[in-house]
């Protein structure tokens, strides 16, 4: 029975997706490593899954001087070598186009412009651009308005024109608001993706799904259930060769006010009127916006930095954060944060959000935990061996995709004994899933003219609105003592004591 169950549902969530419209899509910082792992894999499994438009193709535009063919062969050794027979590796391989060029040249616009007509005559693919800025965040003012500047930007004649855009989106409020007025005095927000690639992840979708699907947890989801809700993301990775980049950003900024506000966001939303993008993200922006933004007095009590020293990841030895290349020896940088954030509204009032993220930490995984409160009476905390936790659900985002519950049952024997027991459900497992980069959900959204999953404008600046009064304490203080975590752990002492100073603790993740 449980065979047949499962072939039901296989049944059921069969995709039956149709491919996207005709499109070029325009990746800047071809050359880069954004592209490289992630971009073109994620366009090829969806040329493999038949999601792409038989009228499609890719240009690179990048400053490194490569051939078209030197470029296809860049990108295509990242793809699996025994696909390199197949019919969906030839189709893919001849739609990959290249032009070389300055991001600040006209000509490189020029050029570009004139390569797109000749790929609409020859593809078919009908004017419809989608223009990727997977390259450093001090370029993607430029781009826009040089786009603008040579017609690249205007939709006209039936065809359209999107601009997707990687995170950080400002390195705070100011800046924010700043980039988005020189974005929207070329783009209509509707032509904006501002892209977080964690919302490509199943799970973080399905949050939608299984909140607003099933009447058996909505109604719990409140105050008068809930305790607490508990957000890790952790990366077992340091700075690698990014450390000149990171130590003038950092985890906050390049964490919290985008992919911890998301998870938040959606975890926090109320169920939006219907599942058209903008009242989703109408929902959304409503938890952002009610965040309650710390006063300078509550930031050393309720935020925690961190920055990793020496240590063991696994069995190999790694340095400090101070010893990477590219990163000050004296750099004050937080490579962790954990903060106690509270949301202001009638659903949450008094509910902590706790969250915390950070580097070269014991283990590469990211989970919401929702920490149900005890009951009332706790009739069975006499009994022989009680163990009994309170009610979680854990929702793991990565490396596995999946979700966990558990609850008290009895222990089986003649006398009555409670213990823990989880029912979980892992996504590759249960629906024969092949795992994916993240991106490919994303992409597919932006060639059809979804913007669910994107951020808006308005969410932007309501998550660095967050984030700016941490930064600006932080700033004026020097951290006690960096580094104060070794790498291999969970980060810092005073990350405990956040949660243990409310008579709680983090969830242990083995």
């Amino acid at each position: 029975m449980a065979t047949a169950a499962i072939a039901n549902l296989e049944d059921e969530f069969t995709p039956t997706d149709k491919p996207a419209g005709p499109c070029v899509m325009v990746v800047f910082g071809a050359a880069g490593d954004l592209t490289k792992r992630k971009l073109i894999p994620a366009l090829y499994n969806l040329a493999k899954d038949h999601l792409l438009p038989d009228n499609f193709a890719v240009v690179g535009v990048s400053f490194d001087d490569l051939s078209p063919d030197a470029f296809r062969e860049e990108v295509t050794r990242f793809l699996d070598k025994e696909d390199h027979a197949s019919e969906a590796w030839r189709w893919f391989h001849e739609r990959l186009y290249y032009e070389r060029g300055d991001f600040a040249s006209d000509d490189t616009y020029l050029c570009l412009a004139k390569q797109l007509c000749e790929i609409d005559a020859h593809c078919g693919t009908q004017g419809n651009y989608l223009f990727y800025l997977a390259t450093a965040p001090k370029f993607f003012a430029d781009i826009v308005q040089q786009l603008g500047r040579h017609n690249l930007a205007q939709e006209e004649n039936g065809s359209w024109r999107r601009v997707i855009i990687e995170k950080p989106f400002g390195h705070d409020l100011e800046s924010a608001k700043t980039l988005n007025a020189q974005i929207q005095s070329v783009l209509a927000e509707k032509q904006i993706y501002r892209i977080d690639h964690y919302l490509g992840k199943e799970t973080v979708q399905n949050l939608l799904v299984f909140r607003f699907s099933n009447s058996i947890f909505e109604p719990l989801w409140n105050d008068r259930y809930i305790d607490h809700v508990q957000i890790t993301n952790a990366e077992t990775v340091g700075v690698e060769r990014r450390g000149g980049y990171f130590d003038n950003v950092g985890t906050m900024r390049d964490m919290v006010p985008n992919h911890i506000m998301q998870l938040i966001s959606l975890t926090a939303m109320e169920p939006p009127a219907s599942f058209k993008p903008e009242a989703v993200r109408d929902e959304q922006a409503k938890v952002l916006h009610a965040m309650k933004a710390f006063h300078p007095d509550e930031v050393l009590h309720n935020a925690v930095r961190g920055q990793y020293g020496a240590g063991r990841i696994e069995e190999t030895t790694v340095p400090a954060y101070r010893s990477e290349p590219g990163v000050s020896p004296e750099s004050r940088t937080e490579t962790f944060v954990a903060m106690k954030l509270a949301i202001d509204n009638w659903r949450w009032a008094g509910i902590p959000f706790y969250v915390r993220t950070g580097k070269r930490l014991a283990e590469r995984h990211t989970e919401i935990t929702i920490q149900f409160k005890k009951t009332p009476l706790q009739i069975f905390q006499d009994t022989a061996g009680h163990k009994l936790r309170t009610n979680q659900l854990v929702i793991q985002i990565q490396p596995e995709e999946g979700m966990m519950l558990t609850f008290g049952a009895k222990i089986p024997g003649s006398t009555v004994r409670v213990g823990s027991v989880n029912m979980s459900c892992e996504y590759a497992k249960y629906f024969k899933t092949e795992p994916k980069t993240g991106y490919e959900v994303l992409l597919y959204d932006c060639m059809i003219g979804d913007p669910t999953l994107f951020q808006r404008a308005d969410m932007v600046e309501a998550g660095w609105s967050v984030v700016d009064p941490v930064l600006d304490v932080w700033r004026a203080v020097s951290p006690r003592k960096f580094p104060n975590y070794p790498a291999g752990s969970w980060g810092p002492k005073e990350s405990d004591d956040l949660l243990e100073r409310d008579g709680r603790k983090w969830r242990t993740i083995a």
